[in-house]
């Protein structure tokens, strides 16, 4: 795809620019007016060409995507006839079954709902349990980014004696990923619920190393990577870093992982945070000029 512009809300307007001088696109913006009673007008600059992009970061989704629907029938209107949305976070991805009766299974109606009114979803690193590929469960065409070669990345700068850290059995496939990538060693910890906000983090033997760097996709309450940044301590290190891909972080998260001896904690830029320090543009823009992965046909599902 070689769109000729990129359309952004307030909330993508830094990475929207970004994006477009890596695609050499123009960067128009998408103007919300809320009226009194809640309700949204939004107003697209028409591009010249019939392909464009959309980004939006969708952290806090409900009050965003009811906007982006808008939006994508704003370009329709303008005359665009294919459109990529660019979500680097996806949200809604963990429900993609019914836990207990009478539950939506959230996944599944908003891949339904995107689906209908774009081209093509990119996103980075979703947070996917028991489907393995965006494309089990959406209509239309999907890229997903691995976040581990930009993590390696930053790693590869901590030094040759850096241990990476996946925090629980669920982070281990690309918490080798990332170490592999940054040629550095890595060990996975076992986690164990203690309570609704507790949780203990056991680590096996550690390898003779002068800093760790705990990496994981989406840090919310921090309380998994803060036990698993104690045991870290606990064997002696006393360098800790934090890398997450997406910084959903509650309201005390960081502040929890200072207090348990991160130094540094940074993100990738897919959520606004301060620790924003790792720069998807460039993986973006290379994600929209490729193929994407295509849903099955109806009879294969």
């Amino acid at each position: 795809m070689r769109p000729s512009s990129v359309h952004y809300f307030d909330d993508a307007a830094d990475l929207a620019r970004a994006l477009a001088r890596e695609l050499g696109a123009s960067a128009r913006p998408i103007t919300v007016h809320r009226f009194p009673d809640g309700e949204s007008r939004v107003r697209v600059v028409p591009g010249s060409g019939r392909s464009a992009v959309m980004i939006r970061r969708l952290d806090d989704p409900n009050p965003k995507l009811f906007e982006l629907l808008l939006a994508a029938d704003a370009l329709r209107q303008s005359g665009v006839r294919q459109i990529a949305l660019i979500a680097p976070y996806l949200p809604y991805m963990r429900q993609d079954r019914s836990f207990e009766p009478g539950e939506s299974v959230s996944q599944r109606v908003l891949a339904d709902l995107l689906g209908r009114v774009v081209d093509r979803v990119v996103t980075l690193e979703p947070h996917l349990h028991r489907i393995h590929d965006l494309a089990e469960v959406f209509a239309c065409p999907t890229i997903a980014i691995p976040a581990a070669p930009l993590l390696a990345a930053w790693c590869r700068g901590r030094g040759s004696r850096t241990l990476i850290v996946g925090p629980d059995e669920e982070s281990a496939p690309w918490t080798r990923a990332v170490a592999d990538r940054a040629g550095l060693p890595f060990v996975v910890g076992r986690k164990q619920r203690v309570g609704d906000r507790k949780v203990r983090v056991t680590l096996p033997g550690l390898p003779p190393v002068d800093r760790a760097v705990l990496i994981d996709d989406i840090a919310s309450t921090g309380q998994t990577l803060a036990a698993a940044a104690r045991e870290l301590k606990r064997a002696g290190i006393r360098q800790i870093d934090a890398a997450v891909v997406h910084a959903i972080f509650a309201k005390g998260a960081a502040a929890t992982l200072r207090r348990a001896g991160v130094r540094r904690i940074v993100s990738c830029d897919s959520v606004v945070h301060p620790t924003n320090a790792i720069a998807t543009a460039k993986a973006l823009a290379s994600a929209i000029r490729g193929p994407a992965s295509r849903p099955p046909r109806r009879s294969e599902r």
